[in-house]
Protein backbone atom coordinates (compact mmCIF):
# COMPACT_ATOMS: atom_id res chain seq x y z
CA UNK A 1 0.00 0.00 0.00
CA UNK A 2 2.73 2.33 1.01
CA UNK A 3 4.70 1.57 -2.85
CA UNK A 4 1.17 2.44 -4.16
CA UNK A 5 0.95 5.69 -2.65
CA UNK A 6 4.39 6.65 -3.48
CA UNK A 7 3.83 5.91 -6.74
CA UNK A 8 1.32 8.20 -7.05
CA UNK A 9 3.02 11.17 -4.93
CA UNK A 10 6.13 11.31 -8.01
CA UNK A 11 6.28 14.15 -9.61
CA UNK A 12 5.44 14.14 -13.57
CA UNK A 13 8.45 15.04 -16.08
CA UNK A 14 6.80 17.92 -16.69
CA UNK A 15 6.53 19.07 -13.14
CA UNK A 16 11.10 17.82 -12.41
CA UNK A 17 11.89 19.46 -15.95
CA UNK A 18 9.87 23.18 -14.57
CA UNK A 19 11.91 22.95 -11.05
CA UNK A 20 15.00 22.10 -12.92
CA UNK A 21 14.14 25.36 -14.73
CA UNK A 22 13.49 27.45 -11.57
CA UNK A 23 16.46 26.18 -10.14
CA UNK A 24 18.96 26.96 -13.20
CA UNK A 25 17.06 30.73 -13.60
CA UNK A 26 17.70 31.32 -10.15
CA UNK A 27 21.26 30.19 -10.18
CA UNK A 28 21.77 32.40 -12.86
CA UNK A 29 20.49 35.52 -11.62
CA UNK A 30 22.82 35.18 -8.73
CA UNK A 31 25.91 33.50 -10.35
CA UNK A 32 25.53 30.55 -8.41
CA UNK A 33 25.53 26.99 -10.20
CA UNK A 34 22.16 24.41 -9.99
CA UNK A 35 24.90 22.16 -8.40
CA UNK A 36 25.35 25.15 -5.30
CA UNK A 37 21.63 26.07 -4.82
CA UNK A 38 20.87 22.35 -4.73
CA UNK A 39 23.35 21.87 -2.20
CA UNK A 40 21.94 24.75 0.15
CA UNK A 41 18.51 23.30 -0.27
CA UNK A 42 19.71 19.87 0.89
CA UNK A 43 21.57 21.54 3.73
CA UNK A 44 18.83 23.52 4.94
CA UNK A 45 16.26 20.83 4.99
CA UNK A 46 19.03 18.92 7.21
CA UNK A 47 19.26 21.21 9.50
CA UNK A 48 15.85 22.15 9.55
CA UNK A 49 14.83 18.37 9.73
CA UNK A 50 16.38 17.95 13.11
CA UNK A 51 13.56 20.08 15.01
CA UNK A 52 10.65 19.72 12.54
CA UNK A 53 9.12 17.41 9.83
CA UNK A 54 9.06 19.06 6.75
CA UNK A 55 8.29 18.28 2.98
CA UNK A 56 10.88 18.70 1.47
CA UNK A 57 9.71 17.44 -1.78
CA UNK A 58 7.56 20.62 -1.90
CA UNK A 59 10.23 22.91 -0.55
CA UNK A 60 11.61 25.94 -2.34
CA UNK A 61 14.42 28.16 -2.17
CA UNK A 62 14.97 31.29 -4.32
CA UNK A 63 18.22 33.94 -4.44
CA UNK A 64 16.87 37.54 -5.41
CA UNK A 65 19.11 40.08 -5.65
CA UNK A 66 17.48 43.13 -3.11
CA UNK A 67 18.57 46.37 -2.35
CA UNK A 68 19.11 47.82 0.81
CA UNK A 69 17.23 51.31 2.40
CA UNK A 70 19.34 53.83 1.80
CA UNK A 71 21.36 51.76 -0.71
CA UNK A 72 21.89 51.02 -4.50
CA UNK A 73 23.79 48.14 -4.40
CA UNK A 74 21.77 45.21 -4.71
CA UNK A 75 23.01 42.37 -1.97
CA UNK A 76 21.41 38.60 -2.40
CA UNK A 77 18.77 37.60 -0.48
CA UNK A 78 17.62 33.85 0.70
CA UNK A 79 14.36 33.24 0.98
CA UNK A 80 13.28 29.79 1.68
CA UNK A 81 9.57 28.21 1.17
CA UNK A 82 9.46 25.12 3.53
CA UNK A 83 6.18 23.09 4.09
CA UNK A 84 6.17 22.53 7.89
CA UNK A 85 4.27 19.28 8.54
CA UNK A 86 4.60 18.56 12.15
CA UNK A 87 6.87 19.95 15.21
CA UNK A 88 9.29 17.44 17.17
CA UNK A 89 8.48 17.91 20.60
CA UNK A 90 10.77 15.68 21.81
CA UNK A 91 14.28 17.61 21.28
Amino acid sequence: MIVFKNILKRKSSREIAKDRLKILLISDRVNCSPEMMEMIKDDIAKVISKYMKIDTKSMEIQITKAGSKGRSLKNPTLYANIPILDINTTK
